[in-house]
């Protein structure tokens, strides 16, 4: 009995042996997708552009919760839904690395969606509030329809600390502001900001600058400045493009040249600026830039035009010395000088709050002279204007360097407070324009710009890229017919070819229509999260 047992026993163990041998055989023999528990969303049969710049390939996309799990073929996984996105491409979701959303409309988000981003840098130029951990928590709470993160914006810290007036910190003031560039990191901040050509930071000296950034030296993060241009360096952008640099190198940051620009008199050097760039990177010291395809910017009036000393103190010190007729003269002067060398004259000086040019108001008013006619304008309100400033050839060459990334400079914007057309065409008319129409550069290099480019400048290891194991942040969209429709005077209009849009593998653009709903997240940065140059 215990013999046969024994054999009854071993003859088991082989069949199951054998069993399981099968078995093993059988799922080696089975594609790996029609293993696995169903996918929640399939794009079939698009065209993906992974976002590094390399070739295009047909594929399908599956995705589990919010991770990107498969890009290949999965014709037979099992998916909740299946979405036929053949003739379509697929990217990974836009990265705009310069924002001034207005948080109120970040719950929407509508022109970013339609643009096909899905990731925001907030605190652009250096503003934005001090407390980045306050800012975040309170987006978190009202909720997002974008992912959003936030830069140091040293601009809020220079006035908080220093103040309006044209005046040398204390070595307490700089400690302190070191102490907020700290909390700012350490709260999660993606770099630091500034914009050294708006007063009050534009009082700031080089070496005051330095002192206060150099606390961000070990965080392995960038430095990202509205270069300063003076009137002492003939208000050259390139002397304005050498200081940021410099500011960076100091600090151990990542240089990097914000809606990036060869204004006025330097226009005709993108050329030379970006072999500049370039050599710098050549020798182990990577400088960056982002880029928008206008040729005209938006600010405040006064803040480019009036000279720095007549606006030391603020608004009502700056009428003050308009109603002194020596300085007023001298302001004037100055103004016109401003204007001729950074824009392109009155005509391309647009008032947003009522819609006339500087040159209108010149001939309606008999003013002989654009910096006349801006200071009438500030003695009686503070619009924010349109200003021309650069050459087609020039922009050209920014949007096709490998270096200088995509941005909108624009905000999450309710429709009735935009003036500027590049807050809702942005992406879409470097793709519809610059590449199907001009090609000046692929598909596959302009993808990179608006994705893995940010993303790798962030330190963004998860987003950028479509490809297994990342956040499912995507955007499908018809090359065929992608373009802005937004102009100055309809800034609003809203971009074509964008057809959906998914934000943490959530439709927030489906059928080219804004879902409202608010899968974004906040963003933290850590030591670990390195700005590098892609490869």
């Amino acid at each position: 009995m215990l013999m046969m047992f024994r054999s009854l026993t071993t003859h088991r163990h082989d069949a199951v042996a054998v069993l399981i041998a099968v078995l093993a055989a059988s799922a080696a023999a089975t594609p790996l997708a029609a293993q696995e528990a169903p996918y929640d969303l399939v794009l079939r049969g698009g065209t993906v552009v992974d976002g590094t710049g390399g070739g295009m390939r047909l594929a399908d996309v599956g995705i589990r919760g919010d991770r990107i799990v498969r890009v290949g073929n999965l014709a037979r996984a099992s998916s909740r839904e299946v979405l036929d996105v053949r003739g379509r491409m697929i990217a990974p979701g836009f990265i705009n690395v310069h924002s001034h959303a207005n948080p109120r409309a970040l719950g929407t988000a509508a022109n970013l969606l339609t643009q096909g981003v899905t990731t925001v840098l907030l605190n652009a130029d250096g503003g934005g509030p001090v407390d980045l951990q306050t800012q975040l928590a309170g987006i978190e709470t009202a909720g997002t329809a974008v992912n959003v993160a936030a830069s140091v914006p040293f601009n809020s810290i220079w006035s908080t600390v220093v103040g309006v007036r044209d005046v040398r910190p204390t070595d307490e003031q700089i400690g302190r502001m070191q102490q907020l560039v700290t909390a700012g990191l350490e709260a999660g901040g993606f770099g630091v900001s500034a914009g050294l050509d708006y007063k009050p930071a534009y009082f700031a000296t080089v070496d005051e600058v330095n002192r206060v950034l150099a606390v961000a030296k070990p965080w392995g993060t960038f430095f990202t400045n509205h270069d300063r241009l003076t009137p002492e360096s003939g208000f050259s952008s390139v002397a304005g493009m050498r200081e940021t640099m410099a500011i960076g190198f100091a600090s151990g940051m990542v240089p990097v040249f914000t809606h990036m620009k060869l204004q006025g008199r330097a226009q005709g050097g993108a050329r030379r600026m970006l072999d500049s760039m370039q050599q710098e990177t050549r020798q182990g010291r990577w400088v960056s830039a982002d880029v928008y395809p206008y040729l005209s910017g938006q600010t405040a009036l006064a803040q480019l035009i009036i000279p720095g000393w007549a606006q030391d103190g603020g608004i009502v010190a700056m009428r003050e010395r308009f109603r002194d007729s020596t300085l007023r003269a001298r302001i004037i002067r100055e103004a016109d000088e401003a204007i001729a060398a950074r824009f392109t004259g009155a005509a391309g000086i647009l008032l947003n709050d009522d819609g006339t040019t500087l040159q209108q108001v010149m001939d309606r008013e008999q003013i002989a002279t654009p910096g006349e006619a801006v200071v009438r304008v500030l003695e009686q309100r503070t619009p924010s204007a349109i200003l021309g400033f650069g050459a087609a050839a020039d922009l050209v060459q920014l949007i096709a360097d490998p270096d200088v990334a995509i941005a909108c400079d624009c905000d999450a914007a309710l429709p009735e407070n935009v003036s500027h057309p590049r807050a809702f065409g942005t992406f879409p008319r470097v793709l519809g324009r610059y590449v199907r129409e001009q090609r000046a550069l692929s598909w596959s290099a302009a993808i990179r710009k608006m994705t893995w480019l940010p993303a790798s400048l962030m330190g963004l290891d998860d987003r950028g890229q479509v490809a297994e194991g990342m956040r499912a942040d995507l955007v499908v969209f018809d090359s065929a017919t992608v373009i802005d429709q937004a102009t100055y005077t309809n800034p609003s209009a809203p971009s074509r070819g964008i057809e959906h849009v998914l934000v943490n593998g959530v439709f927030a653009v489906r059928d080219g229509a804004v879902t409202g709903t608010r899968a974004g997240r906040t963003l933290r940065r850590t030591r670990a999260m390195v700005s590098r140059r892609p490869r």
